[in-house]
């Protein structure tokens, strides 16, 4: 039967891999790729770059499609059944990739940033395929080190205080209010800047961009003083790149 790695590979560096996604590598057939264009052309080039560097002799097949588009107008209530109908278009191009390109008795991968666990849609995409019952496969699945595990370790700090919370949520959310409860958050999925909103708050933000590449970019600080200078420095990264990737944690200072 066909197998399928879903292989955590960190948040761009190659050197972030364990030595399961290593063997995991060493054993995979095909590799599969979901582009996004030109302008983020260079995520795949990333991609590539992983592979070169644990397998070496170059002894690899990939096999790249295109990522179909999201709604990303969709909002309030339209904004589930969007990423839904988005999840549902990927699934289509997962199941002809290994129906096609993956023989009974091979073994295929898909590459996915930081860890597969958190905020990314491969394991419910592959059981949606599943589900349908048109391709049978086994799958499994090696943990990465995701962005947020490599964000708090550029910054040198932990993600939580001694007997303290830590929440992880999205900037949609962030938006609504600031999590009831929790003094440590962090926020990925943040494409409209939610920390403005906090800008009056006695907050510390440590922020990073591109965390793990050549283009990273990291900024920490009291949020009053650090916001401006992300926002400049994001809007700079994005013109220049055509995306951006980042991710932040936010610090309530202690009240006293």
């Amino acid at each position: 039967m066909r197998k399928i790695h879903v292989i955590g590979i960190g948040a761009g560096d190659p050197d972030q891999l364990t030595l399961q996604a290593v063997k995991a590598l060493r054993s995979t057939d095909v590799f599969f790729v979901l582009g996004k264009g030109e302008a983020k052309s260079d995520l795949v080039q990333l991609r590539r770059d992983i592979l070169d560097a644990h397998l070496p002799d170059g002894a690899y097949r990939l096999v790249e499609a295109r990522d179909p588009d999201r709604d990303r107008a969709a909002d309030g209530a339209a904004y589930s059944p969007a990423v839904g109908d988005w999840r549902s278009a990927r699934a289509d191009i997962y199941q002809r990739l290994i129906a096609e390109e993956l023989g009974e008795d091979e073994s295929g991968a898909f590459l996915v940033w930081g860890d597969p666990a958190l905020y990314d849609s491969t394991l419910g995409i592959l059981e949606e395929i599943l589900d349908r019952g048109a391709v049978a496969f086994t799958y499994d699945v090696v943990p990465g080190i995701s962005s947020v595990s490599a964000l708090v370790a550029r910054h040198r700090t932990g993600l939580n205080r001694v007997a303290g919370p830590v929440q992880i949520t999205t900037g949609r959310r962030l938006a609504e209010g600031f999590p009831e409860g929790v003094d440590d958050v962090v926020v990925m999925l943040d494409a409209h800047q939610a920390f403005r909103r906090y800008t009056d708050e006695d907050i510390d933000i440590f922020w990073g961009a591109y965390i793990g590449t050549p283009d990273e970019i990291l900024v920490s600080g009291p949020i009053a003083e650090a916001a401006p200078r992300i926002e400049r420095l994001r809007a700079e990264a994005r013109e220049r790149k055509g995306w951006i990737m980042d991710t932040y944690l936010l610090r309530r200072r202690p009240r006293g």
